[in-house]
């Protein structure tokens, strides 16, 4: 299982991975059948999650969403620490999750649009650097495991910020690499392999470091940087399959940020 998934994330492009894979979690699930390990995000039980990743590391696959530990976090986040699931809000999702998607537009509560390049299950096919959307627009924006794909990241960052209403929020995962300083990037490698090697993924452009936060503070936002997952016990952790280095990033966009532009 582990060299099949590892062949099917390196080797079949994105946009039919989010096609087939849904039907592939419905034939597997019924092998994974246990109590050890739980989704908060379908609330389903296995014995083990599926390996993921170009390594095929085991153990972090929901069998029935798709989730990953990053999906996990968040979604135990979004419960404990936001009124996402209560207050009304106009959200646009940047690269659907697919663990979320089918939940996230059945919320009531949510004005809810999704958007992409190339994704087959978004609303709207976009470039993150230059959106068509008017300033000011919503109330929450996701953009989890984007910016790593993105050459000029900050001109993407902006433009969040940009669609954003003031004092709205946003939630910008990426994959981190907590014992970088800086961030890592060099647009002089192309190959395929090795960005693999450099960056962790083929198709990443940088390997983000501590001074993400800075990154995103320079491009206007209020940041909390959030180390949500040491609120969890070590059997919660293991449990729920969760990554101890992943920081939550929760970006606001600041009401003095627009009151300054007004006056400029």
């Amino acid at each position: 299982m582990k060299k099949l998934i590892q062949f099917i994330v390196r080797k079949v492009p994105r946009i039919y991975l989010i096609k087939f894979s849904f039907i592939f979690s419905r034939i597997i699930s019924i092998f994974y059948a246990g109590n050890k390990h739980e989704c908060p995000v379908c609330g389903h039980k296995f014995r083990k999650f599926l390996p993921y990743g170009n390594q095929g590391k085991d153990n972090r696959l929901c069998p029935s969403c798709l989730s990953l530990e990053r999906h996990r976090l968040l979604w135990l986040y979004l419960k404990r620490e936001t009124d996402f699931f209560q207050e009304q809000y106009k959200m646009l999702h940047i690269a659907p999750e697919q663990p979320y998607l089918k939940k996230f537009k059945a919320m009531k509560n949510l004005d809810y649009t999704t958007a992409d390049l190339e994704s087959p299950i978004a609303d709207i096919k976009m470039d993150i650097r230059e959106m068509p959307f008017e300033d000011n627009s919503f109330d929450v924006l996701f953009c989890n495991h984007v910016l790593e794909h993105i050459d000029n990241d900050k001109k993407a960052m902006q433009e969040i910020l940009r669609v954003l209403k003031p004092n709205a929020w946003a939630i910008l995962q990426v994959p981190l690499d907590r014992t970088l300083k800086s961030t890592y990037e060099d647009f002089s490698i192309t190959d395929p392999k090795e960005r693999e090697k450099k960056f962790g993924q083929y198709d990443h452009l940088r390997v983000y470091g501590k001074d993400y936060k800075d990154k995103l503070e320079d491009a206007g936002f209020e940041v909390i940087e959030d180390d949500f997952v040491n609120d969890f016990s070590e059997e919660e952790i293991d449990r729920y399959r969760l990554d101890k280095n992943e920081l939550i990033y929760h970006c606001y966009k600041p009401e003095y940020k627009i009151n300054k532009e007004v006056n400029e």
